[in-house]
């Protein structure tokens, strides 16, 4: 079968024959229809995430929409390795398997769930967001983060504060408020953490989150207790260090969570994804996303990592 392959850490995979998976006991074999070209999957080719593996040679890919042996549309998540989900076949456990609703093409499908699984399970999951609630996101101007907008208004959010550095993109947002990341950030996520916020949404660190973080918690500690604020961390494109204060911890009602593998079981990652999917399509959720066939993933590698590629081995 046709597969990108993973020969040497940091460079693009190259589109090649690879042998056919095997289904053995609990597992099927997935025809696949569409593979998201996410982060994490480019980390996991560059031998820089944490939950990869020591040795090339593999097919990448974390995730996909396809069709199973019985003709079945699914969304799979964590294909078994070597074979990820972009190539014409994949090979997944059986119950890490969910259905993909009629409604969503196969591109869509698996763009929806690239975007905005990392924002539902850490707002269902992690920050347990309660209807009415104020929702900041970090880095709102990437595939993700605007997903995140979306899905935190689906899920009660009355106030939703978009922060990025894309000024075009901010504006292109269903946001309360659109902060960019300049010169005068700091004053003004100070006046919105003074009006309230309860959730933040994370997805690039770095030295934005200390901006946010600084705005969040400098100069608080009323006698009468701060009030509560779940700060979930769930990218790092931005950096993967900060400072952070001791004080601002203890003089803030600030708590830092994480949300991804590891954090979350990959069970409820699963769960998650099932209700993102069968939630899509009344809810409306329009991500950005580009589709290529599979024969075009390495031009498309190194691209504006804020574009999100849905790789279509099938087309």
């Amino acid at each position: 079968m046709k597969a990108a392959v993973v020969h040497t850490f940091g460079v693009p995979p190259h589109v090649t024959e690879f042998r056919e998976p095997e289904a053995g006991s609990g597992e099927t074999v997935i025809a696949v229809s569409a593979a998201p070209l996410s982060p994490i999957v480019k980390a996991l080719a560059a031998g820089a995430h944490y939950s990869g593996g020591t040795t090339a040679g593999f097919v990448p890919g974390v995730d996909g929409v396809g069709v199973d042996p019985q003709g079945r549309r699914v969304y799979f998540l964590f294909p078994k390795p070597p074979f990820g989900s972009m190539a014409e076949r994949s090979l997944a456990a059986s119950d890490m398997l969910v259905p993909v609703p009629d409604a969503l093409a196969d591109d869509l499908a698996a763009a929806i769930s690239t975007a905005g699984l990392a924002s539902w399970v850490a707002l269902t999951r992690r920050a347990r967001l309660a209807g009415g609630e104020t929702v900041l996101v970090n880095g709102a101007t990437g595939a993700a983060g605007s997903m995140a907008v979306q899905v935190a208004r689906h899920l009660g959010a009355a106030k939703v504060i978009a922060v990025g550095r894309n000024r075009e993109r901010l504006g292109e947002l269903d946001a309360d408020v659109r902060i960019a990341l300049d010169d005068n950030v700091d004053a003004t996520l100070r006046d919105e953490f003074d009006q309230g916020v309860d959730v933040v949404l994370d997805f690039i660190w770095g030295e934005p989150a200390m901006a946010v973080l600084k705005a969040a918690a400098t100069n608080r500690g009323a006698r009468t207790g701060e009030p509560r604020l779940r700060y979930v961390q769930i990218g790092n494109s931005a950096g993967v260090d900060i400072t952070l204060r001791a004080d601002m911890l203890r003089s803030s009602g600030l708590e830092l969570l994480g949300s991804g593998i590891g954090s979350v079981a990959v069970k409820e990652l699963l769960a998650g994804a099932a209700e993102l999917l069968a939630a899509a399509h009344g809810a409306g959720f329009k991500p950005a996303f580009t589709s290529v066939p599979l024969n075009d993933v390495a031009q498309v590698w190194n691209d504006d990592p804020s574009v999100r590629y849905i790789v279509q081995p099938q087309r």
